[in-house]
């Protein structure tokens, strides 16, 4: 199991780049607080 598969690679990369994605979004919502001013309930 030590060699990469070019999947394997793949998810790597796009894992990358949702967390980079996630810190972008957070990075937003801390520079602009007034747009959580209602919480979206999600379900029920």
């Amino acid at each position: 199991m030590g060699d990469k598969s070019p999947k394997a690679n793949e998810r790597q990369k796009k894992q990358a780049v949702t967390e980079k994605n996630q810190q972008k979004a957070a990075a937003f919502t801390k520079a602009h607080p007034a747009q959580q001013a209602l919480p979206v309930k999600k379900g029920k």
